[in-house]
């Protein structure tokens, strides 16, 4: 296997600081691409001919590749070798974006997405599994996590403003383009810094686990996203979570038999990985929902506009930075990072609780953002203790398949936040009306953010053996 390394003490060498700049590059491109089409469905729907009720394709298109194939991409990684799949996607996501940008049609556009898709489910853990093989265990991967993590999460962020911005200065086939001059770039820089980093003994691919888990993730992921657009009690949403729980269910029999399993069970039964990546996916939902809720009371309480109501984000994004960067030390202060996770969601669920009590006035405004910014701070803390816990304790080999479980964490709790939260908007908006329904699935955000910090610090902070 081969593979950079850091050198010795805890600075980063300049090659290194080129490596952090090429994957760090990828993955924050990655994350906006979530949300950065969210402001512009309207026009975009309006231009390629797309009606109202299949404006949420576009994201669903990306959300349920990005999700249901993130797994597969992790173990393909590390049979094909990290580097060659990293270039392959960053390849793909170029021409799929550049697809996306001409696109006159629904068709072609929401084929675009699907591709787009693809790519972050091969990019995602193909370059986090360079970032963790290219620097020890120790201060340079928590350093290195920490930047990784700050800048996916302030990506999210990030999106919902670069898409307004583009939308109203040039076009929304902007947010395409921009993606096709980031993957000439990368592509550019990427095969002089990166070596190639693979295991030692190639493993074989677990196809039948690989059907059923992609099978299995690609229905759960599609019905929660059918709840949040048509309700719990539509048939498709229960359909489809039923057929993706059965084939779950069959992958994870199937792993126990097979020589060569896509999960071994021996580190799903490491509680560290097993509830490190459990979190990872409420760190992602509780906070990516909360954007979505806070647009709702933004657009459809205070009356902004939806360029206005994303830059009102900033803030967030700045919190979720400087998370990034106090990540590290703060593991280091706590010497375990299931503590820093455990720690970062109940400081999150105390940023998250004063949200409740937002008023139908502007005057409301200071509180949200000085909440949005805590909040921001301390979910990037827990993130980034999330990294760190399900990546560490794992040898080099293991790494493409830690990295695939921790991004398919990751993916799986952005797709599934806003469905969630939508879909209790929408079973409270009746009784309750539009601002305590709103309030109402702020109070369940934050009491899933509690309740995972408690689970993390009983589970694992005190007892950290296995």
């Amino acid at each position: 296997m081969t593979h950079t390394v850091a050198a010795p003490g805890t600075a980063l060498s300049g090659r290194d600081r080129l490596v952090l700049a090429v994957l760090l590059t990828a993955s924050f491109t990655l994350a906006v691409d979530f949300s950065i089409l969210n402001v512009a469905l309207p026009v975009i729907g309006a231009d390629v001919g797309l009606p109202l009720s299949g404006l949420q394709w576009i994201a669903t298109a990306f959300a349920l590749s990005a999700a249901g194939f993130t797994l597969l991409f992790g173990r393909v990684a590390d049979l094909v070798g990290r580097r060659r799949l990293f270039l392959a996607g960053i390849a793909v996501l170029g021409v799929s974006s550049l697809a996306g940008g001409l696109a006159t049609g629904p068709v072609l556009l929401l084929a675009a997405r699907v591709a787009q898709g693809l790519a972050t489910a091969a990019v995602t853990p193909a370059a986090l599994s360079l970032l963790t093989t290219s620097f020890p265990e120790g201060p340079r991967r928590e350093r290195a996590l920490g930047l990784n993590g700050a800048l996916m999460a302030a990506g999210f962020t990030t999106g919902a403003i670069l898409g307004g911005l583009l939308t109203d200065l040039l076009s929304w086939r902007w947010a395409f383009f921009v993606n096709v001059a980031v993957a000439v770039a990368v592509l550019a820089v990427a095969p002089l810094v990166l070596a190639e980093s693979r295991p030692e003994r190639r493993p074989r691919l677990d196809v039948p686990g690989a059907v059923t888990v992609t099978g299995g993730l690609l229905a759960v992921v599609f019905g929660l996203t059918n709840a949040g657009e048509h309700g719990w009690a539509a048939p498709g949403t229960w359909g489809a979570l039923v057929a993706g729980s059965g084939l779950l269910v069959a992958f994870a029999g199937i792993e126990r038999r097979v020589p060569a399993p896509l999960v071994p069970v021996r580190i799903l039964g490491q509680r560290r990985i097993a509830w490190g990546n459990a979190a990872g996916v409420l760190a992602f939902a509780t906070e990516t929902s909360l954007v979505f809720l806070l647009t709702l009371y933004l657009q459809e309480v205070l009356g902004f506009a939806p360029l206005a109501a994303g830059l009102s984000f900033a803030v967030l994004g700045l919190g979720t930075v400087l998370g990034g960067v106090l990540g590290p030390k703060v593991i280091a202060r706590v010497a375990q990072p299931p503590r820093a996770l455990a720690l970062g969601l109940a400081v999150q669920a105390a940023a998250t609780l004063p949200l409740m009590f937002l008023g139908g006035t502007r005057a409301s405004m200071p509180v949200l953002l000085a909440a949005t910014f805590a909040g921001g701070v301390a979910n990037l803390v827990a993130i980034v203790g999330f990294m760190v816990t399900a990546t560490s304790g794992l040898a080099d080999r293991e790494q493409g398949l830690a990295a695939g479980l921790a991004t398919m964490s990751q993916q799986i709790g952005i797709t599934l936040g806003i469905p969630v939260m939508s879909a209790i908007v929408g079973a409270t908006l009746p009784a309750l009306g539009t601002e305590d329904a709103i309030r109402t699935a702020i109070g369940v955000d934050t009491a899933l953010a509690a309740l995972t910090a408690g689970a993390v610090a009983l589970a694992v902070v005190r007892r950290p053996t296995r």
